[in-house]
């Protein structure tokens, strides 16, 4: 007689799925990225634990049924799935606090809607190279600190505060409040060779394909561009801010 087959589902770590694990993964206080929740009719346990996240300031997002079927391989999530972050988020104020630490000006990467969880990681692993203080990202249009954003920074989460905020707009308004020269990255500014760098200052990077905001852009103090030389129009985020990042470290070398 043949052995029947069970089907094995390998969940990911940061993926979350069920009502109840759901409900445990809320009430331990763990950070969580986001929560995703099948369109239609909702029970009152449903109701319970998306008001749960809305008070916490977790992003609840509607899918259709089919489409969170198939991001769980088709396991009974019950109608919510909940991606947890890999490490705790830090606050704008303590990232400032670490420079002031150190005895450094700030330098500090925002990053406006960059939602490839490779790009983020690459970018986090620039951060640390170049002794930026921290990073800072939306809580919506922008990856987590999931495993593969931990796998791509090759480690550098562990060492680089990732700031979680809900609006970007209010986040570069707070930052020029504490003296901070804040500089969005954009084909159509000036050279990124003419800022000077070696102050209190941020860079602003947009996301893949839509770039810096227009809202966030125009809060910045300036914008920054590359010299592009070949027939492609834009590097890629990750590279893009390798390049002004290090220009950063650069001109405070310089200035020592």
């Amino acid at each position: 007689m043949e052995r029947e087959r069970r089907t094995v589902i390998h969940q990911p770590e940061d993926m979350v799925w069920g009502r109840n694990p759901v409900r445990e993964l809320l009430e331990s206080g763990r950070d969580v990225d986001k929560i995703l929740v099948a369109s239609g009719d909702r029970d009152g346990v449903l109701r319970e634990l998306i008001t749960t996240a809305r008070n916490r300031g977790i992003p609840v997002s509607q899918l259709d049924r089919r489409v969170l079927d198939a991001k769980v391989g088709h396991a009974a999530h019950q109608g919510i799935v909940a991606f947890a972050a890999q490490h705790a988020y830090a606050s704008v104020e303590e990232i400032l606090h670490a420079a002031e630490i150190r005895g450094e000006p700030p330098l500090l990467l925002l990053l406006d809607g960059v939602e490839d969880p490779h790009n983020l990681g690459a970018l986090i692993r620039t951060a640390d190279c170049s002794g930026a203080h921290g990073v800072i990202i939306p809580k919506r249009r922008s990856a987590g600190l999931t495993a593969a954003v931990s796998k791509a920074s090759a480690g550098a989460v562990e060492h680089v505060p990732v700031a979680r905020v809900t609006n970007m707009t209010h986040a570069v308004d707070e930052l020029k409040k504490h003296g901070i020269w804040v500089y969005a990255a954009d084909m159509d500014g000036s050279d990124y060779t003419s800022a000077d760098l070696t102050g209190p200052c941020a860079i602003v990077l947009g996301g893949e394909g839509s770039g810096v905001s227009r809202l966030v852009r125009e809060h910045c103090d300036g914008v920054l561009s590359l010299p592009l030389r070949g027939r492609i129009n834009s590097l890629n985020v990750s590279a893009a801010g390798a390049v002004l990042l290090f220009e950063a470290v650069r001109q405070r070398m310089s200035r020592a």
